[in-house]
């Protein structure tokens, strides 16, 4: 049973002779009345203090959620940035592999051109250096017989001026 202040303060006791003093109950009855308004005033603050902090509760329950909500997509986010990151890196390494690839391709084929034009260089140099000596070895032919031809004309004149000086 709820007893008010009021209920308290209108409450009346029949009286008897040897009953208690009016006075004393009068000021009891006032004390307690007191006392229990102050309690109920209490009360009502303290239920509204509740319901507040209840409010207060709900909205700091309701920033934990999104605050949850916002760091597990933040983290999703920054999962997929680096994964992102990591198959573009990828992609890059790969293209690179592939054009350092292509450039030593290119650098072999590059080199086997150049082995080969060498080769080939050597071989005209070969080929050229057998015609001079072709040539050089005609000429000192050509020399011979004209030092031959020489000798034996010396050898003819020498002859014909002996012819000549016998015959004379």
């Amino acid at each position: 049973m709820s007893v008010s202040r009021i209920d308290i303060l209108n409450q009346k006791f029949s009286r008897s002779v040897r009953g208690y003093s009016v006075s004393e109950v009068d000021r009891c009855m006032q004390d307690v009345a007191d006392t229990i308004g102050r309690l109920s005033e209490d009360r009502s603050g303290l239920e509204a203090r509740v319901t507040e902090l209840e409010a207060r509760l709900r909205d700091f329950k309701d920033r934990e959620n999104a605050l949850r909500d916002t760091l597990l997509t933040a983290q999703k986010v920054t999962d997929e940035l680096k994964a992102t990151a990591q198959r573009e890196a990828q992609l890059i390494i790969d293209a690179a592999y592939a054009k350092a690839e292509n450039l030593i391709n290119q650098g072999h084929q590059r080199l086997a051109k150049i082995h080969e034009e060498i080769n080939a260089s050597k071989k005209m140099r070969a080929q050229f250096e057998m015609k001079v000596q072709a040539v050089i070895d005609a000429h000192q032919q050509l020399i011979e017989m004209n030092r031959k031809e020489d000798e034996q004309l010396d050898a003819m004149e020498k002859k014909v001026a002996f012819l000549k000086a016998n015959n004379g």
